[in-house]
């Protein structure tokens, strides 16, 4: 039987093949780049879902150009643009250009973290990191940690570590504690390691959207006069909503008293590490046993790229499992697999390395500040206007507020109605995205504020785009806010 082509693999023999082809890409990227006017089209479920449905799977097309053309047509036409100044929904991030090029050689090389043999100086690469952001929470030289797919992984490690404390523990009766304002995660991963989302206690949380020290130690003393065993405390260094860090101090003098696991959840929060004016906001991160940092978020990296941290190296030891054919008992390889949920890997670690290398840690945090001080601005510029109401200053580079028309009284339904159908219409119209969220059940909108390119001018923009498309909609309609054909695009994730 006669070979089939080969010239798709990448290969010495075929690398005038794969240069002309990422040059194509690349052209055609620049392209549809040099085009884009806002942050998405505002394309439907159901228009974007018929024009995929629409491809025969088993016919390829006729060369790279016809497949560039159909991807565009099924996807990149109507990609949505976190580069855009006026893309303020969820917590993504514009990335810096030092990772892209270093997502040329991860995809192409392809290598697999799980072994050493499988990466060689990738292992030490990553490790390097890992100690690199352990040094800067302030763990000693016993710390460990590996890259992850994202915080909620990290937050799922985290707490299969302190689960491995408890192991003779019956489930039933080991909690977790963790803020009202905690990632979903929390109680995702609760679920995951069979104690049950009702093992999540909700700790609540103060004016400031942190939580409340005195209400944790309440929660923990009512937990031990009932025989049950405080498992773990989760606390929050950035609240998705409203970027809020929890008093850590305070719930580490806890955590120690009460001899439970201190996880401490930074995806958001993590790019103080860099900060040159903000590091002191996360006093007391040191003290934790085990943290999650995100990476694609407040460094500016691609996803993915996150981690877990740990204080000590020991206790990554629930992670570890001895194949035979891939990192046996008594082997002396350093197999990262060996601390990693995962097995398969990317080399997502190279992104951050060449980012370091190329900008240096100073200059990320200069663009950390420059988010949380663009929030601080447009709060100061526009709290004030009679027909936004904010439910909190900012804490780190997200705001959270309503559309409450001037002169116009609607009751609470119709509100929540008219800020979905705002948050819509702008989604629709192209111009300007905003996420949604709830505060104490009343809905509101949010900006995420994570471009450091965008300016006071851009955030306001925004802003007064909810609010003329909010006046729209009140006076086309003041009793009724219409419905919009994207109108299920609510909710807030990480």
């Amino acid at each position: 039987m006669p070979k089939p082509p080969l010239h798709h693999l990448f290969h010495p023999d075929h690398a005038a093949h794969y240069a002309s082809v990422l040059g194509q890409g690349m052209e055609h990227l620049l392209t549809h780049l040099a085009g884009v006017r806002g942050p998405a089209t505002g394309a439907s479920p159901a228009d974007a879902a018929a024009r995929v449905a629409a491809v025969d799977l088993e016919q390829p097309l006729a060369g790279t150009d016809a497949v560039l053309a159909e991807m565009s047509q099924l996807w990149l036409d109507d990609a949505v643009w976190f580069h855009e100044p006026s893309y303020a929904a969820h917590l993504n991030c514009p990335v810096v250009v030092p990772a892209l090029l270093a997502e040329l050689f991860v995809a192409s090389v392809n290598s697999s973290l799980d072994t050493f043999d499988q990466s060689v100086g990738g292992t030490f690469i990553e490790r390097r990191l890992v100690e690199w952001t352990a040094q800067r929470i302030g763990f000693g030289e016993g710390a460990d940690g590996v890259f992850t797919s994202g915080g909620s992984q990290s937050n799922l490690q985290g707490l299969l570590l302190a689960r491995d404390r408890h192991a003779q523990v019956p489930a039933e009766r080991l909690r977790i504690l963790a803020s009202a304002e905690s990632h979903f995660s929390v109680q995702k991963s609760a679920r995951l390691l069979g104690l049950g989302e009702e093992s999540v206690i909700s700790v609540p949380t103060d004016a400031r959207h942190r939580m409340d020290p005195a209400a944790l130690e309440a929660s923990l003393a009512a937990c031990a006069a009932v025989g049950l065993r405080p498992m773990a405390i989760v606390a929050t260094a950035g609240t998705t909503d409203f970027g809020a860090i929890d008093p850590l101090p305070a719930i580490a003098d806890l955590a120690r008293v009460y001899d439970a696991w201190l996880h401490v959840d930074a995806a958001y929060g993590g790019g103080l590490l860099v900060s040159p004016t903000r590091r002191h906001l996360l006093a007391g991160i040191d003290r934790a046993d085990s943290v999650t940092v995100d990476f694609h978020k407040t460094f500016f990296q691609p996803v993915s790229s996150s981690a877990i941290i740990v204080r000590d190296a020991a206790t990554l030891a629930p992670a570890t499992w001895h194949a035979d054919y891939l990192n046996p008992r008594g082997t002396t390889m350093p197999n990262q697999v060996d601390k990693s949920l995962q097995t398969t890997r990317r080399f997502d670690a190279l992104k951050l390395w060449l980012t370091l290398r190329t900008m240096g840690p100073e200059l990320l945090g200069e663009y950390v500040d420059a988010v949380i001080d663009l929030a601080a601005q447009t709060y100061a510029a526009a709290h004030d206007t009679c027909d936004l109401q904010f439910a909190a200053a900012p804490e780190l580079s997200t705001l959270v507020f309503r559309y409450v028309p001037c002169g116009v009284e609607l009751d609470e339904p119709a509100l929540a109605a008219l800020n979905t159908a705002i948050r819509t219409a702008l989604y629709e119209s192209g111009k300007a995205m905003v996420a949604a969220t709830t505060v104490d059940g009343v809905a509101h909108l949010k900006l995420t504020l994570l471009n450091p390119m965008a300016t006071l001018g851009d955030i306001v923009g925004v802003l007064d785009l909810v609010r003329e498309t909010g006046e729209a909609l009140v006076r086309r309609s003041p009793h009724a806010v219409p419905t919009h054909r994207n109108a299920d695009l609510t909710g807030s994730v990480a």
